[in-house]
């Protein structure tokens, strides 16, 4: 290496964010800080986007989001919480624990006025497991119109024109991530498999192709 070589590092996202701010770091108390965006945030949100609108540095946020995971498992003897902080599409969310969904979905169902009706659950459920599905399709394995259900779960943003068929141009749906955030996972392959919950594990969920 010439004198008028320079070594290069790689610079991440992180460090651009860390090296912005650096110069002004406000008192704050980070965990708190995190727990009031997160209270009112609508979707997951990354370390990034959260060291910014506080003006703190990632590696603080980092920290801080660590500390609340421990804090809220009830870790070092402390009391575990009814909630939890979970890492879902990229991003950070609080949602209720495991233990406790039974709870809140019966109040969901006693308090929420606009809760899916079965119709549409049953038509989430095979569009989650079957997709890409059509319209038809779907009204094959359930023996019944779809229509007014499917564009239920469009305007819901549940699910999402995905591609259309090649040989007869029907429109097929899959889920979209708004789903996965909502019932708390990264992928569809943590969906628990549907086998164990039929007779031999595929009568009356498969459908042709046609």
């Amino acid at each position: 290496m010439t004198a008028n070589e320079e070594i290069v590092e790689e610079v991440t996202v992180e460090d651009v964010v860390d090296a912005t701010i650096a110069e002004h770091v406000p008192v704050v108390d980070v965990e708190r800080a995190i727990e009031a965006i997160l209270m009112i945030a609508d979707e997951p949100q990354s370390m990034v986007s959260i060291a910014t609108a506080m003006s703190v540095p990632v590696k603080a946020v980092k920290q801080a989001i660590e500390n609340l995971v421990n804090d809220y498992n009830g870790a070092n003897g402390g009391v575990e919480r009814g909630f939890e902080l979970r890492e879902v599409g990229g991003g950070w969310r609080l949602y209720v624990r495991e233990s406790y969904d039974h709870v809140v979905a019966d109040f969901v169902l006693t308090q929420n006025p606009t809760k899916l009706s079965q119709a549409a659950l049953e038509t989430l459920a095979v569009i989650a497991y079957k997709q890409p599905i059509s319209r038809g399709q779907i009204a094959q394995i359930r023996a019944v119109n779809v229509d007014s259900v499917v564009r239920t779960l469009l305007s819901r943003g549940l699910i999402t024109e995905v591609s259309s068929d090649a040989e007869t141009g029907a429109i097929l749906y899959g889920t979209s991530d708004l789903l996965l955030q909502q019932l708390g996972i990264n992928s569809l392959d943590e969906l628990p498999l549907i086998s164990p919950l039929l007779p031999d594990g595929q009568e009356g969920f498969d459908v042709d192709a046609s």
